[in-house]
C-alpha cells in the first residue's frame, strides 16, 4: 500500500485529525472519520502498553489498514471513484434522512469486511508471515474496534422519547453486526490466502467481495427520516 509505506501510526492519526478539521458538520465521511480516529488513537495506546503480542507487526497492519481508507478519501477528493465497498458512503455522505449511526456503520462495514482481510494479507506478505501467525493479534485489534463501535452506538442512538425514529433506524442497522463482520473478515483472509498462487482468481474474488460489501453498505444507508 503506497500510503502506509510513508506513514507511521502517529502520522495516520495526524492525517485523520487534519481531515476531520476540513469536514462540515453532518458529513457522512466525517462521522466515520471521527469514529475511526478514536479507534486509531486507542490502537496507538494498546501498541504502547503491551496489549499485542507483536507490536511491530500490528503497527504495520494498522498503517496498511488505514491506508485503504485514506486512499478512498484521496480518490473522492480528486474526482475518482473509490473502491466499490466505499462508494455508498462517499456517494451518500450528504444525503438527508440518514442517521449518523448509519454512516458510522457503513464505514465500518467497508473497512472491516473488505479492507481488513486484504490488509491482513498485505501485512503477512510484507512480514513473511502466514495468517495463523497473526490470528491472536487480529482478535485483539478487533476487540478495539468492537469497543469503539459499542461506544458509538450508545452515543448516537436516538433517545428513548423518540421511539418511532429509533424503530426505523434499528430496523435498517439490524442487517449488520460487528461480530458477524469480524468472522466474515477472517473467513475472507483464509479463503484469499489459499488463492495466493492464482492471482487472477484471487483478484476476481477480492473484486467480488468489494462489490458485495458495498451492497450491504448501501442498504445500511437507507434513509430513515
Amino acid at each position: 500500500m503506497t500510503i502506509s509505506e510513508a506513514l507511521t501510526v502517529d502520522q495516520v492519526i495526524d492525517r485523520m485529525e487534519r481531515l476531520q478539521a476540513t469536514l462540515p458538520a453532518g458529513d457522512g465521511v466525517g462521522v466515520f472519520n471521527h469514529m475511526y480516529l478514536r479507534v486509531t488513537r486507542l490502537v496507538a495506546e494498546r501498541l504502547a502498553d503491551g496489549h499485542f503480542a507483536d507490536p511491530a507487526g500490528m503497527s504495520e497492519l494498522d498503517a496498511v489498514f488505514a491506508a485503504r481508507y485514506l486512499e478512498a478519501v484521496e480518490a473522492a477528493a480528486s474526482g475518482r471513484r473509490p473502491a466499490h465497498c466505499w462508494r455508498p458512503l462517499f456517494d451518500l455522505r450528504g444525503r438527508t434522512g440518514i442517521h449518523p449511526l448509519q454512516f458510522a456503520l457503513a464505514g465500518m462495514n467497508a473497512h472491516i469486511e473488505h479492507d481488513l482481510p486484504l490488509s491482513v494479507l498485505d501485512t503477512c506478505r510484507l512480514l513473511g508471515q502466514e495468517p495463523e501467525d497473526v490470528r491472536a493479534d487480529y482478535h485483539r485489534i478487533n476487540d478495539v474496534l468492537a469497543q469503539v463501535e459499542a461506544e458509538v452506538r450508545e452515543e448516537l442512538l436516538p433517545c428513548p422519547d423518540d421511539l418511532h425514529a429509533a424503530d426505523r433506524l434499528l430496523h435498517v442497522i439490524g442487517v449488520w453486526s460487528i461480530d458477524r463482520a469480524r468472522d466474515a473478515a477472517w473467513a475472507s483472509v483464509l479463503a484469499l490466502w489459499e488463492l495466493r498462487q492464482s492471482p487472477l482468481v484471487e483478484d476476481a474474488v477480492a473484486a467480488a467481495l468489494s462489490r458485495s460489501v458495498g451492497m450491504v453498505s448501501r442498504a445500511l444507508l437507507t434513509p430513515v427520516e
